[in-house]
């Protein structure tokens, strides 16, 4: 995770600079986590202001100037989570490389007030880890909740299912028929499906096709899927694109599902040769990618970089229940978008922050002068989705007053304008002990805690502050599923303790 100090500016045109920037943000607002009625017109046309003044020393482009802010695209996949849960239950751990913490973190609900139309809600809050200074800041970004089935557009969806050698494990591709049985029931009669398979070659099995009275024939192709030969997996995007492209739905939602194990070996293996191929299909009809990893044994870096750069997502399903959940139960949260090119920037107020760190997003960092550049790529998110970021904060001994601002950026996903909302948080806001926090904020430490010993183990030099042992944690995640009674919340505690047991047993 990068380390990013801040040098104090100094002099005349420093109070000059907070001046402007109190004028320009509202910084002065206490505690509130949100903002004026004018900032939020300003943001409506897409017209406010940095989030925060660009605090110099009279020397442009220098650490002093540049160095308090943090920007990064929006991401909402979760794939790392679910497969290190599937490592462990098998009783190995994680390989370091596969743990990205913001894909633990973002695993979770969150309890963020909603957006009422399209766009984001920001919420930043806070908590003291201990002694040092040190504290944990939440950023949360929330979509508006998902409509009723009944409301939502039509989606036209193509398949392309991974059918080479290494899906005949069980758990990969009867896990995938299964998914894709439990959707196709789910789907509307005025939904569409496309199915396209890959191995050595790709070919489209099922051409576009509308629900209504043909659930039975997609069934049938569903059905009919048998493993073969190699993974041939960029001819399987690109013919997949292609079969979206001819049958593309004006005012529908048009995306490309990807099932695979990831294991590329054949033709094309690099996620950006394979996006290139497929860029016109992406950029012209705005065709997102929703990747699904399957498999012991499973390609992450590969699925995860098809879908950060191939504008969309990815999950990962071991179990017949996670594919229930995630085609079902969050069906429109990964069929319909509300936000195209999603960015946050995070403004550090040096007068009270000394250094910061983002806790994971390594491969999702924007350039800071990119935030307002439209055609940056960011993030696509979809209704009923929390986004979280977390930052460990040191902050300047006995400093008070503003702390943050945090600020999101989207285009509509129909009419491509951008969008802004922005939240602030004060030091005198910071809960003294994060493990009296809120709910919310200690479930998000849990998971990055979690995630950064997985990656760094007892390295203390990158490790968070305040980080617990793996004991202690699964008692904090244990504590907090008593207290919600929540499913998912008691299965990390488990996947934390078998951790701990695997560690202990080294």
């Amino acid at each position: 995770m990068g380390r990013y100090r801040i040098r104090r500016p100094v002099g005349t045109l420093f109070a000059l600079t907070i001046a402007g920037g109190l004028l320009l943000t509202g910084c002065a607002g206490g505690e509130s986590n949100g903002s004026s009625d004018s900032n939020r017109a300003n943001r409506a046309n897409g017209s406010l202001p940095f989030p925060s003044p660009a605090y110099s020393s009279g020397r442009p482009d220098t650490e002093e100037s540049a160095n308090h802010l943090s920007t990064f695209a929006l991401d909402v996949d979760t794939a790392s989570y679910g497969y290190a849960r599937r490592t462990l239950a098998e009783g190995r751990l994680p390989e370091p490389s596969t743990v990205r913490p913001e894909e633990f973190v973002n695993s979770f609900r969150q309890d963020y007030e909603r957006p009422h139309g399209n766009g984001f809600t920001v919420t930043v809050d806070g908590a003291r880890t201990g002694p040092g200074d040190w504290s944990l800041v939440r950023v949360g970004l929330a979509t508006r909740a998902a409509q009723p089935e009944a409301e939502r557009p039509a989606a036209a969806l193509t398949f392309v299912v991974d059918v080479s050698g290494s899906m005949g494990e069980p758990g990969r591709l009867d896990l995938v028929k299964d998914s894709l049985g439990i959707l196709t029931d789910r789907l509307r009669d005025d939904d569409s499906i496309a199915i396209v398979t890959f191995s050595d070659e790709a070919e489209t099995v099922l051409p576009m096709t509308r629900l209504g009275s043909h659930r039975a024939r997609v069934h049938d192709a569903i059905d009919e899927l048998e493993p073969t030969d190699s993974t041939n997996l960029g001819a399987g995007v690109r013919t997949g694109y292609a079969t979206a492209v001819e049958g593309l739905r004006p005012g529908a939602t048009n995306r490309v599902v990807l099932l695979s194990d990831g294991l590329a070996n054949t033709g094309d293996t690099d996620a950006d040769t394979i996006l290139e191929r497929i860029a016109s299909a992406r950029r012209e009809h705005g065709i997102t990618l929703f990747g699904v990893g399957v498999g012991s044994d499973y390609g992450d870096a590969l699925m995860e970089r098809l879908a950060d750069r191939g504008d969309g997502h990815t999950t990962y399903v071991s179990t017949a229940e996670d594919a229930r959940t995630v085609f079902s139960e969050q069906l429109p949260q990964n069929v319909e978008l509300t936000a195209r090119d999603a960015k946050a920037q995070v403004a550090f107020d040096p007068r009270t922050v000394q250094e910061f760190r983002l806790i994971g997003y390594d491969d999702r960092r924007v350039a800071d002068k990119d935030f307002r550049d439209d055609r940056v790529d960011g993030g696509e998110v979809g209704p009923g989705h929390t986004v979280t970021a977390l930052y460990a904060v040191r902050t300047r001994p006995g400093a008070t007053g503003h702390l943050a601002t945090a600020t999101v950026r989207w285009q509509d996903p129909g009419t491509r304008a951008p969008h802004e909302e922005s939240g602030q948080l004060e030091t005198g806001a910071l809960d003294g002990d994060l493990w009296h926090a809120s709910y919310g904020l200690q479930l998000a430490a849990t998971a990055a805690y979690f995630a950064d010993d997985l990656r760094h183990g007892d390295t203390h030099g990158s490790a968070l502050p305040g980080r617990p042992g793996l004991a202690a944690l699964a008692d904090h995640a244990g504590a907090l599923a008593t207290r919600t009674a929540d499913t998912d919340v008691r299965r990390l505690a488990e996947a934390i303790q078998e951790a701990s047991d695997l560690q202990g047993a080294d």
